[in-house]
């Protein structure tokens, strides 16, 4: 077995550890000076670059001119600058990894931490549509479906995702929707969804109580980058007869909150 020939020739090497430690630390400190350059930063110099990232004058140096030689920046003779080559990182990760596949780990993490059923939305034009799902086990499911849509005004995911939108944009949002009632808790005027809306932006969640379906509450919060862009809601959906609105304020918010911010550092 391949595991059991690298263990023996580890046992056999005293220096393998060793060399495998250096190796990590190499790539760390390769991946870090890639992550310098920016628009701020185009081009560096060692002496930048060893500032950027904390590491030694020689060590920048020594990274600096092994990603010159695999063609990922260009040298000067004082300054490094990227090549289109260094595309190619984020294009390979792009192409087989989606915001489902990301937020996976994170519903699952909240699924388990409170034993309820978690998804994540985005928005598609004036609905909620939901793309990632961890289901709860329970004699009653709560939630919807991967691929169902909920009407954005209506739906705790749609109250946080239309906060992400500028005052345009939910402007023309809201004047092309025609609000129904699908329980008797339902808001159907603009004014009192505009509120609930401007609510989620400013607390940074946003809840319903048996407003879509009876005996459901529901409750979300953002996803967002680090500009501060909302790309995705992250939702909790319990029974009204077996959670009540303030445990899932008190228990659930800070774990959803938690797991919504994990998931942001990765877009």
């Amino acid at each position: 077995m391949q595991l059991n020939k690298d263990a023996e020739q580890a046992a056999e090497d005293p220096e393998e550890p060793k060399r495998r430690a250096e190796g990590i630390g190499g790539l760390v400190k390769g991946l870090a000076i890639i992550e310098a350059f920016g628009p701020s930063r185009p081009r560096l110099t060692i002496s930048d670059a060893a500032k950027v990232t904390g590491i030694t004058p020689a060590a920048a140096r020594r990274c600096l001119l092994t990603l010159e030689s695999l063609g990922y920046l260009t040298h000067d003779g004082k300054y490094f600058r990227a090549t289109p080559r260094i595309t190619r990182l984020g294009a390979a990760y792009a192409e087989v990894s989606t915001l489902p596949t990301l937020a996976h780990p994170c519903l699952s993490n909240v699924r388990d931490e409170i034993g309820e059923t978690s998804s994540l939305a985005v928005l598609d034009g004036d609905s909620s549509l939901f793309v990632a799902r961890a289901e709860a086990v329970h004699m009653v499911a709560a939630g919807v479906r991967v691929g169902a849509r909920l009407p954005a005004y209506a739906s705790a995911s749609g109250r946080v995702l239309l906060s992400g939108l500028t005052e345009p944009q939910l402007e023309q949002n809201l004047a092309g929707i025609q609000p129904v009632a699908s329980t008797k808790n339902t808001l159907v005027t603009i004014s009192d969804i505009r509120r609930r809306v401007e609510e989620a932006r400013v607390e940074g969640v946003s809840f319903t109580d048996e407003e879509l379906e009876l005996g459901v509450r529901t409750m979300a919060v953002p996803v967002k980058d680090s500009a501060g862009r909302v790309h995705a809601a992250m939702t909790v959906s319990a029974s009204a007869g077996r959670i009540p609105l303030q445990e899932m304020r008190e228990r659930f918010l800070p774990v959803l909150r938690a797991e919504a911010a994990r998931l942001g550092k990765m877009l």
